[in-house]
């Protein structure tokens, strides 16, 4: 009767392969995967910052714009409504 400490031994011989070919096959799509995600938030992250850049461009031109522009004299009188009885 061989010691126990050789049929652990064994096994392990036999289902590394087999894990390996099991274990391999999932990290390469775990890694992709991930890799694919990252390229996402990415090209997400980037798109965010152009719009943030476009709202900010937007808003300085505007008040630019509101500061070059001859300010009007001309009240408007403001409207009221009835009161009713």
């Amino acid at each position: 009767m061989p010691p126990p400490v050789v049929t652990p031994y064994l096994i392990g011989l036999v289902t590394a392969p087999l894990a390996g070919a099991i274990i391999k096959p999932l990290l390469r799509g775990t890694v992709k995967l991930t890799v694919g995600i990252g390229l996402q938030v990415r090209k997400l992250a980037e798109e965010a910052r152009e719009e943030f850049q476009d709202l900010t461009a937007e808003a300085k031109a505007e008040t630019a714009a509101a500061e070059t522009a001859p300010r009007s004299t001309v009240t408007v009188p403001t409207v009221t409504a009835p009161k009713k009885v």
